[in-house]
């Protein structure tokens, strides 16, 4: 993933860098106007606060990290230390899910295990945009280069994988490696479920991650072709001695929590900062979580990827997701307000 949360101090320095301030706003509400505050497990949320903060570094943050390494009450913490404060510019709330994946795959190619890996070429570092996805998957350019951590068996996984942006790989003799986002080729993220929605071939309300799947299976030669359309291509690298128990590493290089991570858009919420979500639909979701994490379809200051975990299970709960809400972002005291724009009452 994932994925990959990036805000500044100064009224320039205490906007989030690449926020333009005349086009956003930023209002400070009570902890009283957060729907179901009161309920929540704030515990949790301190417990995943603390994995990332003490890679925070500046100074207002890393002083509320020492303060949370000494185990206080946790509402109480977030309640004196922090304000809410709501980021908008204009656009509504959406909220979506992410999980880590668990592909098949070997270390060598053979048989169905033809679909590579790769790590980032040296020249996509240098050269932003790179090739698209389909000039990568179609050319030469890869190849003979030992670039390939390893090989799976179903294009379609690889497809979600690089949008999860992290996820183990299972090998045949039953042992694991996992691997993390280790690049990109700078072109911008297209939905290949507005493609097939703008195609006549589902509706809007249609579309979901197993769907896109499920077509791609049926139709192997469009289907290669659907993902081509998008030419946003991410690179991996292994990750070695970490922790099976753990979540995948987020864009702060931390592992991600089941429930309590986000990805964010950083232009507008700091890595690391709290965020009170209150998400709607069918399975309405009022809780604290931390922005530990980016995604490249994750833009806006009222979008979130909520982390669901590992494996089918979490990636067929992620894929249902699609749903309207608000989210909160809770910030340092004077932060929060040098930064206000107005305060609702």
């Amino acid at each position: 993933m994932i994925r990959a949360v990036f805000a500044a101090l100064s009224f320039a320095l205490l906007l989030p860098a690449g926020v333009v301030a005349d086009e956003t706003t930023y209002s400070v509400l009570s902890f009283e106007e957060l729907n179901g505050w009161e309920q929540d497990d704030h515990q949790k949320a301190l417990d995943a606060f603390l994995v990332t903060c003490p890679d925070m570094k500046d100074p207002d943050w890393q002083s509320l990290c020492a303060l949370a390494q000494q185990k206080p009450n946790a509402k109480g913490f977030f309640e004196l230390l922090f304000r809410p404060i709501l980021i908008s510019e204009g656009d509504p709330a959406l909220f979506t899910g992410y999980f880590e994946p668990e592909l098949r795959g070997a270390l060598q190619p053979g048989g169905r295990y033809k679909y590579p890996i790769y790590r980032e070429p040296p020249e996509a570092k240098a050269i932003n945009p790179w090739l698209t996805r389909r000039e990568i998957e179609t050319g030469t350019v890869m190849q003979g280069r030992g670039l390939e951590i390893a090989w799976v068996d179903d294009p379609v996984e690889l497809f979600f994988l690089q949008i999860q942006g992290s996820g183990r790989i299972r090998l045949p003799d039953g042992s694991m490696i996992r691997v993390g986002y280790g690049g990109s080729n700078g072109h911008n993220y297209r939905s290949i479920g507005a493609e097939l929605v703008r195609r006549g071939i589902y509706s809007v309300h249609q579309v979901s991650a197993q769907v896109i799947k499920n077509w791609v299976r049926r139709n192997p030669e469009d289907g290669l072709e659907l993902l081509r359309f998008n030419p946003s291509y991410v690179f991996f690298r292994k990750l070695d001695n970490h922790a099976s128990d753990l979540g995948p590493l987020g864009a702060m290089n931390r592992p991600v929590t089941d429930g309590r991570s986000i990805a964010v858009d950083p232009a507008y919420v700091t890595l690391g900062a709290p965020v009170w979500i209150e998400k709607g639909g069918k399975r309405p979701i009022r809780r604290l979580m931390i922005a530990q994490d980016t995604g490249s379809a994750i833009k806006g200051s009222q979008r979130a990827d909520i982390f669901f975990g590992t494996g089918d299970k979490a990636g067929r709960a992620a894929g249902r997701l699609r749903d309207p809400g608000r989210m909160v972002v809770l910030m340092p005291i004077q932060r929060a307000f040098a930064m206000a724009t107005e305060t609702l009452q």
